[in-house]
């Protein structure tokens, strides 16, 4: 009994530093509606700016002053974050805002190996607090009870700062009615900025109490940032004692999970997640999200099928495709199949994202499910390649079919995050159930067979059914089907007025997507002989993403261009630099800036003036001559 109490305390102690974390991120989201994906990037960069002060400063008052001054200095830096980069895209759709926190994770993530090195770095102790206290024959560290009752105090003091201060007010009307803020007068410049900056302080903060308890490492951003959007998801989102309390319930199923349901215990945090929100959509202490300022998908230039000139220049780009195995090596060609692959993936989300106006962060999963029905069937069943291929993908529809009944019925982000726990369900069942998937040693041996083995052969049948599957997205998109799912997306209830069954539409649409993103995984568990849990991890969800909305979510072809250009740029620095993520990351960042429609998008803009120029100057001649 004595254990499982210690367990308890040890669980509350995670939570302290969780519920710094999270509630800064639903603070900046309860004001700005960003969903910060940096905000992982600030609570590793609190860790490790508190390492290096702590080390320098002596004593008591070195290290706890050392560990406020960490927190203020990366507030500091998240002020210029705000002020240089997102005041640019307030008026961005929200996903173009996710894309350049993406982006500034990347850059991140290479500047501290490039500070601080590839190593963990081990902290001291904490003055004060360097033994331990029995608990009836069970040792506790005293730190651990420092920060049990620090989360209360912290809680405290920000329900005081939101309550019983003029800029608490300012803030909770701010995340009511934005609009209504700015009509009375206030700068809501800087009340975003200082709201980002008490965001920040609280991730930094939560990352530099970590110091005496973890090492401080690279991939800490990643770990954290995944349970912050649970918890912050489970509370409600922009609610401080939902996220403490969501805090305390994730932290401690993590502490007992492990003890009680050992096979399962990766899952338990993501099957609360998706039960609350299917009881609850909007969280514990959450309220009804507000509707969007713009809806994924919704285009000012009208979407047309393509012309006559525009079917023969596909067809010319897709001839001169075929014909690299012709002028390059097998390298090339390898990658070539990779980033036809990619075009796959990318293509089924930016369905999902642009005709349906559905944001998923989760679609990896569909991506691993149809690596993994390949495998299962080439393994266990050993059916040829070619059957293998065709009912493979099968398992990815069966899992977007289970999991789009669901996720169809939330909206906005909380569909976003219910995909996203799918993902990680799905995942945590790869990486456990090592009797039948391998867990993290995959399933290995997955090699073409002769007809298909020579990079150029392979290459071409990737190139294929790349070209397959695009053309057959992009007649659903022009069909009535796509023409009624467009509807939903643009004015759900109008649709619904006239008749059409809006969940069932965007449930057909989320099968769709996820047996297109299955034929993508299936291809690419041949390409690579092996299939591992990563295949259906966030990082791979979070490229996906990146990939659409580089290319344009308000185009049609953006995802093609997105794939390419993502997936080839990242290969090549990959190769030519060992900085690949910093670069990588400023690249993002700048075109969010420069191109906030994608790459296809500021084309098509382009080409549109220049089309409405041209008849327009006609016309002007007319009068001219005219009055004349």
């Amino acid at each position: 009994m004595a254990f499982y109490f210690v367990q308890f305390l040890t669980g509350l102690a995670s939570a302290a530093s969780l519920f710094l974390v999270a509630s800064g991120l639903s603070i900046i989201f309860g004001v700005t509606r960003i969903v910060n994906f940096a905000h992982g990037a600030f609570y590793m960069l609190g860790a490790y700016v508190a390492f290096t002060l702590t080390e320098r400063l002596s004593g008591t008052f070195g290290f706890w002053g050392g560990i406020v001054v960490a927190a203020l200095v990366v507030a500091a830096i998240g002020v210029l974050v705000e002020m240089v980069l997102l005041r640019r895209i307030y008026h961005a759709p929200e996903l173009f805002q996710l894309l350049a926190t993406f982006g500034l994770t990347l850059m991140v993530e290479d500047l501290v190996v490039l500070i601080w090195g590839p190593d963990d770095l081990l902290g001291r102790r904490a003055p004060g607090f360097k033994g331990a206290v029995d608990f009836f024959g069970q040792n506790i560290p005293s730190y651990d009870l420092f920060l049990i009752a620090l989360g209360p105090i912290v809680l405290g003091a920000l329900w005081l700062l939101f309550q019983r201060t003029r800029w608490g007010i300012l803030v909770r009307a701010a995340t009511q009615d934005r609009d209504m803020v700015a009509a009375l007068g206030v700068n809501q410049k800087w009340l975003f900025t200082s709201v980002f900056a008490v965001g920040v302080f609280l991730a930094a903060l939560g990352g530099a109490l970590q110091i005496p308890r973890d090492a401080v490492h690279h991939a800490m951003d990643l770990r954290i940032i995944v349970e912050v959007f649970v918890v912050v998801v489970i509370g409600g989102l922009g609610s401080i004692l939902g996220a403490f309390v969501a805090a305390v319930l994730v932290s401690e199923l993590n502490a007992f999970g492990i003890l009680i349901f050992p096979t399962i215990s990766l899952i338990l945090v993501f099957l609360v997640m998706a039960v609350v929100l299917v009881v609850r959509p909007w969280g514990l202490f959450g309220k009804k999200e507000a509707p969007a300022r713009r809806t994924p998908g919704l285009t000012v230039i009208p979407w047309r099928p393509l012309s006559s000139v525009e079917r023969l220049a596909s067809l010319v780009a897709l001839a001169l495709a075929a014909m690299l195995p012709f002028i390059a090596g097998n390298y090339a060609l390898t990658v070539g199949a990779e980033i036809a692959i990619f075009v796959i993936f990318a293509a089924s989300l930016h369905f999902l994202m642009a005709v349906g106006g559905l944001a998923s962060f989760g679609h990896a999963a569909y991506f691993g499910l149809g690596a993994y029905g390949v495998a299962f069937l080439a393994k266990m069943a050993g059916l040829p390649m070619i059957v293998c291929l065709l009912l493979g993908p099968l398992l990815g529809a069966a899992g977007a079919a289970v999991f789009g009944a669901f996720a169809v019925q939330l909206s906005g982000v909380y569909f976003a995050m219910l995909t996203l726990a799918f993902a990680q369900i799905v995942w945590s069942i790869a990486f456990q159930w090592v009797a039948v998937t391998g867990g993290d040693n995959g399933i290995l041996g997955l090699w073409p067979e002769k007809w298909a083995a020579s990079p150029s052969h392979f290459y071409w049948l990737a190139l294929g059914v790349s070209a397959l599957v695009v053309g057959a997205l992009r007649l659903i998109t022009f069909s009535p089907f796509g023409y009624a799912l467009r509807a939903m997306r643009d004015s759900p209830l109008r649709s619904e007025a006239i008749g059409l069954n809006g969940k069932r539409i965007q449930w057909t649409a989320f099968i769709v997507a996820g047996t297109t993103a299955g034929i993508g995984g299936a291809l690419f568990a041949y390409l690579k002989g092996s299939v591992f849990p990563d295949n259906m991890g966030i990082s791979l969800s979070v490229d996906a993403l990146v990939m659409v909305l580089l290319g344009g979510v308000e185009t049609v072809p953006g995802a093609i261009f997105g794939a390419i250009v993502y997936k080839a740029l990242n290969i090549w620095l990959v190769s030519k630099t060992d900085w690949s993520k910093l670069v990588l990351g400023i690249f993002i960042v700048l075109i969010v800036v420069a191109f906030p429609k994608g790459i296809v998008g500021v084309v098509e803009s382009v080409m549109h003036r220049r089309r409405a120029t041209a008849h327009k100057a006609p016309s002007l001649s007319a009068k001219m001559e005219g009055a004349q």
